[in-house]
């Protein structure tokens, strides 16, 4: 195992002048690939990302006996009849802990699931007690978290099910992918706060119906799956409208211009919030055939925003408000304490450690601009720490970046990618 590495973040000596062109979406990768496992036929995923989080993925479904090779830059995925006897490695990747084990109680065997040890302290009780009530039988040792094993039995009842969604939209998600293979198909209810990044359910049904899967969502907190044939898939991977986020932002930050190619006109991808979010903070968006352009406008304002449906883009929006020349208030996203690490309390502490000022509210942070200074940057095994630490550096020397190499959950090379961004042109 390496060591992990300090990096020190680029300061721009100008205006960032790039066009970046980005990696698939780990959300829709990882939603394709559970869709194909249990398809009807052979699935091709085209351009999908491949970072720490989709490879998890793919060698979950991999030990629960599905095909998936590699064919170029594609993915062909291949079903076969799903197998017990399988450990599953979540690392620290909330899709893989919440996605596999509704496909794991169609294995006709125990199935194991562990991660990272961060991955032990996320919430799972909901999903898993959901699993039950469904008629599925998982050993947890009462925790409600990892480790626990799934006990496949080849099918699965299904059903109507109620549970408190509040903490993660995925564990909707979750029962969704899964439910048209079951007996009944399965009815989800939501009872409790709103649930998180909804965003990431309308993904979620939009998928299940590119694979003919027919799905009720008419009645609000309330979704129902038909159990039915799931049709294999040759689909495109949209790039990660969240990964887009810091380059972006540092089109805003250092007054310059910045185009993500393939911006897609429409998608449900909670990470096309940060087109709004930017101009709301300062900067001049336009949308073309071209991409997404954002260019900054040598002034950086500050927000009051409600984060709830796209918590994901909350560190690199903290990042450039740290920067901004008025308070910001970041409303709705209390659930990010719940995340690989707790996001609320990581980014008040090491931006306030830089000089900044961060306050943790009830659901969010107050943010006033301060004067910042050169540190290290501890990211708490978490992708997006290290990418606001990134968007910090642009304007301060000496941030020094702890373990840069976690961006690879979801962005691999992204430090080269970046140091390609604020190169002097």
């Amino acid at each position: 195992m390496t060591e992990p590495v300090d990096w020190p973040a680029p300061r721009a000596s100008g205006p960032v002048e790039s066009a970046v062109s980005l990696p698939g979406s780990k959300s829709l990768t990882n939603r394709f690939l559970v869709l194909s496992a249990i398809a009807e036929g052979t699935s091709r995923l085209r351009s999908p990302l491949r970072s720490r989080d989709t490879l998890l993925m793919a060698a979950a479904l991999r030990a629960l006996g599905v095909q998936v090779d590699d064919d170029g830059g594609d993915w062909v995925v291949t079903p076969h009849p799903l197998r017990g006897g399988a450990r599953v490695g979540c690392g620290l990747a909330g899709t893989v802990m919440r996605f596999v084990p509704g496909v794991a109680a169609l294995a006709d065997g125990d199935v194991a699931f562990d991660g990272d040890e961060g991955a032990r302290l996320r919430p799972m009780g909901p999903v898993l007690a959901a699993l039950r009530t469904l008629g599925v039988q998982v050993d947890d040792g009462g925790r409600g978290t990892l480790p626990f094993t799934v006990i496949g039995r080849r099918h699965v009842p299904g059903g109507a099910v109620t549970l408190d969604a509040s903490a993660s939209s995925q564990f909707v998600s979750g029962l969704l992918l899964a439910g048209a293979r079951y007996d009944e198909g399965v009815t989800v209810r939501h009872v409790g706060k709103p649930v998180p990044s909804e965003p990431h359910i309308a993904m979620t049904i939009e998928v299940l119906r590119d694979c003919g899967v027919v799905v009720d969502d008419l009645e609000p907190n309330t979704w129902r799956v038909e159990p039915g044939p799931v049709a294999a898939l040759d689909v495109e991977v949209e790039p990660d409208l969240s990964n887009a986020a810091p380059f972006l932002a540092a089109a805003l930050v250092t007054g310059g211009r910045v185009t993500v190619a393939g911006w897609p006109s429409r998608t449900t991808q909670a990470g096309d919030g940060i087109r709004d979010i930017l101009d709301a903070m300062g900067a001049d968006v336009t949308l073309d055939r071209e991409g997404l352009t954002v260019a900054g406008t040598g002034d950086i304002e500050g927000i009051d925003v409600d984060l709830h449906d796209v918590g994901e883009l909350t560190p690199v929006v903290a990042a450039v408000a740290a920067l901004a020349h008025s308070t910001s208030w970041l409303r709705g996203i209390a659930h990010l304490r719940g995340h690989e690490t707790d996001r609320l309390a990581a980014l008040a502490t090491e931006i306030t450690a830089l000089g900044g000022d961060v306050t943790e509210t009830d659901d969010g942070l107050r943010i006033r601009p301060r004067p910042l200074h050169g540190g290290l940057v501890r990211t708490y095994h978490d992708h997006r720490m290290a990418m606001a630490a990134a968007v910090l550096g642009l304007a301060d020397d000496g941030i020094v970046i702890q373990d840069v190499d976690t961006t690879a959950k979801t962005l691999p090379q992204f430090t080269s990618r970046w140091s390609a961004l604020v190169a002097p042109r």
